[in-house]
């Protein structure tokens, strides 16, 4: 008998593995989820969640090709499976990688603000300003209240030398977000 076209072991396993998460047992979870991908290669659970142990346990290579294989076997799942493998990328300092698969999220979900997030993030580590500051207002259009987007369009425009760019975006942060704005007036010396 088997529930989801999956035997009674596959969940069996599954619930061990949830259980160690739940007790704090990262590794054992991980050896739990290796016991499914040995069984059921290829399971995007298992992939998914292995690659976020993997993360935790700070084995990032592990975790790359964990995700890498989990984009490979079901490239049209989940936004959240290329955001996430981008993620561990740009992390690791593979940016053109990053960024194509920062691009394969938004291809599958336009509206992952995250995303836009870190592609502009990856843009602005290779010195891609322009591309940078397309990503980066997508990203505040998407999330006009969240801060990062904001500070991080502002160091852009201070880096191609538009200091009246950077002087509206402090002016809008001070609405809702003075810190944040008081931080970039001290990076830049700018006052709006």
């Amino acid at each position: 008998m088997s529930l989801n076209g999956q035997g009674f072991g596959y969940w069996r396993l599954k619930l061990r593995a949830i259980a160690w998460l739940l007790l704090g047992r990262s590794q054992a979870a991980e050896g739990e989820f290796s016991a499914i991908l040995a069984r059921w290669p290829g399971d995007a659970y298992a992939l998914a969640s292995r690659a976020h142990v993997r993360s935790q346990l700070r084995r990032r290579s592990e975790a790359i090709e964990d995700a890498r294989a989990l984009v490979a076997a079901h490239p049209k799942r989940s936004a959240a499976d290329w955001f996430n493998l981008a993620f561990l990328l740009e992390d690791a300092g593979e940016l053109v990688p990053a960024e194509q698969a920062f691009r394969e999220a938004l291809a599958l979900d336009p509206k992952l603000d995250r995303a836009w997030y870190g592609l502009g993030l990856t843009l602005i580590r290779q010195q891609r300003f322009d591309d940078a500051v397309a990503a980066l207002r997508r990203n505040t259009e998407l999330q006009p209240m969240s801060p990062y987007g904001w500070y991080q369009l502002a160091r852009v425009h201070m880096d191609r030398h538009e200091p009246e760019e950077t002087r509206k975006i402090i002016r809008h942060l001070k609405g809702f977000e003075p810190k944040v704005a008081a931080q970039l007036e001290r990076e830049t010396g700018l006052v709006p």
